[in-house]
């Protein structure tokens, strides 16, 4: 099992393959705000654990082990964004709590939160109760 900060690195990885069709040392630097010799470390041991394949000065290729987990990372935290969204969290604090929480949840608790929001998107009116009573809420505050 990865590490959170494998995690963020694979999650990042795959984003990028996703977009660019490759994943350089600079821009996954860039992306996760780390130096450069960092992320050579990280990729080094990402190898090692056979998340992906590198080859020095070639680039490197996720293995269909890093792949999954890859998807698994980035669909969890557009789950998660979505999630908060939906009930409401303002949209500048959004990336910042998911980053916060994403890490710390088992996978059971995303699995229900999906189950969750998947229930709003077929019962609409109950996400805008949600939201009503929200601000019934914040009135009394």
């Amino acid at each position: 099992m990865p590490t959170p900060s494998m995690e963020d690195y694979l999650e990042r990885i795959y984003k990028l393959i996703d977009e660019k069709g490759y994943a350089r040392v600079s821009d996954i630097a860039e992306g996760l705000e780390v130096h450069p010799s960092s992320v050579t470390k990280m990729i080094q041991k990402l190898d090692k654990d056979e998340y992906l394949i590198y080859e020095k000065y070639r680039g490197l290729v996720l293995t269909s082990k890093g792949k999954k987990i890859g998807k698994r990372l980035v669909d969890r935290h557009q789950l998660l964004e979505h999630f908060l969204t939906m009930i409401g969290v303002q949209e500048e604090h959004i990336y910042k709590d998911v980053e916060g929480i994403e890490h710390h949840l088992s996978w059971d608790s995303i699995t229900c939160i999906e189950t969750l929001v998947e229930y709003f998107r077929r019962e609409p009116e109950r996400i805008e109760q949600l939201r009503s009573l929200r601000g019934e809420l914040d009135k009394e505050s």
